[in-house]
């Protein structure tokens, strides 16, 4: 059957569509996908502004016809930090369903990473042992262990790229205080729970999953996206040492001319970077590899899961 997963992140609105069926891997057919950035459409008491839902409405009915467009038979929309996190969440899901018929499911942080956590175990198989999972997303990073395809442990924390960078980092480029307050206040964050994952030993196998990790192991010298899902892409903690004072030192326009930065993610990359820089620091991390399979994977993932099983 096709399927369709939408997306409604703190960065973009992405519709995925694959052909799949319980058993076998899911073929990516289309990708749809647009940069609303929610997560910076915040009126100051935190809830999504009217002109941000009406915007995010819009987008959703775009979507919608893309995925009428290309045929999809089942749609699974789900919701992550953004609209999990507005003050208004519930009257925006409300209209949201009112306006488009689509009833966004709200994944906890937890279940985020549980799911992306499941596309990793799935993509790499069970020879790569114990696997650390980490994710960066807009609003949150996303860090799972384990041995099986449930995770033994899974948080997420509000360390997302998008939100550190509007929170934090106003100028351009930012100012160096900024910059070192930022750092100490994600290493206090993360530092927090890496008790909850040394318990249960080293991992075997570490992988990261967003695009901002994508983004951080290109510039570093891996292969490009259109080399294909196949190629080993890794990031090493040295190279990315190497890199965080030079991103902190280049204006997002700068930054959006390395290799494989995108214009729209270029703001946000030095506060994923510290991000990333941090959580391999504190884990004790020196390499990891990148998985193509990340959260949208793991909703199709579990979806397969449970027709199989009906």
């Amino acid at each position: 059957m096709r399927l369709g997963v939408l997306d409604v992140g703190s960065n973009t609105v992405h519709l995925l569509v694959v052909d799949a069926h319980p058993g076998a891997r899911p073929l990516p057919a289309h990708s749809h996908k647009v940069e609303l950035r929610l997560a910076q459409l915040l009126d100051a008491d935190g809830s999504i502004g009217a002109d941000g839902v009406e915007r995010l409405i819009a987008v959703l009915r775009d979507a919608l016809q893309a995925a009428e467009d290309k045929g999809v038979e089942d749609l699974l929309p789900f919701a992550t930090s953004a609209v999990r996190e507005a003050g208004n969440a519930d009257d925006v899901l409300a209209r949201v369903r009112e306006e488009t018929g689509v009833r966004l499911q709200v994944l906890s942080g937890a279940e985020e990473a549980r799911l992306t956590f499941l596309a990793a175990r799935r993509w790499f198989g069970w020879s790569a042992g114990k696997l650390l999972v980490l994710d960066i997303g807009g609003g949150s990073l996303e860090i799972a262990y384990g041995i099986d395809e449930e995770p033994d442990a899974a948080v997420s924390l509000p360390l997302g790229a998008g939100r550190l960078t509007a929170g934090w980092l106003p100028g351009d480029p930012p100012d160096p205080e900024d910059v070192r307050a930022l750092r100490r206040h994600v290493r206090t964050e993360i530092a927090r729970t890496v008790g909850e994952f040394s318990r249960f030993g080293a991992p075997d196998h570490v992988v990261a999953t967003s695009k901002t990790f994508r983004q951080l192991a290109r510039i570093a010298g891996a292969a490009r996206s259109a080399d294909g899902l196949y190629v080993q892409r890794e990031l090493k903690r040295e190279s990315l040492e190497a890199w965080v004072p030079r991103l902190a030192a280049m204006t997002a326009q700068e930054r959006a001319e390395l290799p494989g930065v995108s214009d729209g993610r270029a703001t946000q990359l030095l506060a994923g970077a510290l991000v990333a820089e941090g959580a391999m620091d504190l884990f004790g991390v020196e390499r990891l590899e990148i998985c193509p399979w990340a959260l949208r994977e793991g909703v199709i993932l579990r979806r397969l899961d449970h027709m199989g099983s009906a």
